[in-house]
């Protein structure tokens, strides 16, 4: 499937995803998306930096979307850094300005800021890097074998 059909069958935000991955390689990340920190809660992306931190990126679509996700705030304690991922249409003025703001698109995106940045725990951590590693495996052995997709938990 070329990128236009596989674009076309895509919700918007996971298309804002797909830009944002796209540029965080450029930076030295690794991304997964929708990965389940805790249960409960699925962000849409985890990106992994060169230098171990983690950083989670919400993407919205539109005001609507925002304004009826109040999760986010129980995101922040799983991320070294918190940001929003919207497209250029996007009344970024609904976004606080404490995180972090990606305008993105289905190919690419630019970081216009970073927002806080706050270091997670050791112990914590050591629990995301296992949880980011063992979502990564999941999905490229569903990929390889897709007859386990009903064997695998938590996929």
């Amino acid at each position: 499937m070329n990128d236009a059909s596989s674009a076309a069958i895509q919700k918007p935000g996971q298309i804002l995803a797909r830009g944002v991955c796209r540029h965080l390689v450029g930076h030295g990340f690794v991304t997964v998306e929708e990965l389940v920190p805790t249960p409960g809660l699925r962000v849409d992306v985890m990106a992994l930096g060169p230098k171990g931190e983690i950083w989670i990126v919400e993407c919205k679509s539109s005001r609507a979307d925002f304004t009826s996700d109040a999760k986010w705030g129980g995101y922040l304690e799983w991320c070294d850094r918190f940001l929003w991922a919207v497209d250029e249409n996007f009344p970024t003025e609904l976004l606080p300005d404490e995180t972090g703001l990606i305008i993105a698109d289905g190919y690419d995106a630019e970081i216009l800021r970073l927002g806080d940045e706050t270091r997670l725990a050791p112990a914590r951590r050591k629990a995301m890097l296992r949880t980011f590693a063992v979502h990564a495996a999941r999905r490229l052995q569903l990929l390889r074998d897709p007859g386990l997709a009903l064997a695998a938990p938590g996929s």
